[in-house]
């Protein structure tokens, strides 16, 4: 299970780069970040964590920005807002979660971290 997102006073943690694998190397679907071509198994494990972890954060990272945009996209004092059953329908949510995400997007926007803040997942 993926570490929770570190909250606004703490710190984040810099994973390994992500970097972008030329097209060629992209389309072997062997290849993975050239971890294949990799024969110490100490580097292996070390790079695999490595990558393990930045995909992680990456993940968390997106959701939060998902939260913040379904905040955005259901305020009610934007003339074109959405439902969150609108909402569930773009980002192929159901209506619960989309609700939950709304949530958590209005907690990231006013900042609050606190006691009554609650990943939607």
């Amino acid at each position: 299970m993926a570490e929770p997102t570190p909250r606004r006073n703490e710190p984040r943690l810099r994973p390994a780069p992500l970097l972008f694998e030329p097209a060629e190397a992209a389309a072997d679907p062997e290849h993975f970040f050239d971890l294949e071509s990799m024969d110490d198994p100490r580097a292996l494990l070390a790079r695999a964590t490595e990558l393990t972890q930045a995909f992680r954060a990456a993940a968390d990272r997106a959701v939060e920005f998902q939260a913040i945009a379904a905040a955005q996209l259901a305020d009610p004092r934007r003339f074109d807002r959405l439902t969150t059953a609108d909402i569930a329908e773009r980002a192929d949510w159901t209506e619960d979660y989309a609700k939950k995400m709304v949530e958590f997007g209005r907690d990231l926007l006013r900042g609050g971290e606190g006691p009554g803040h609650a990943d939607p997942v």
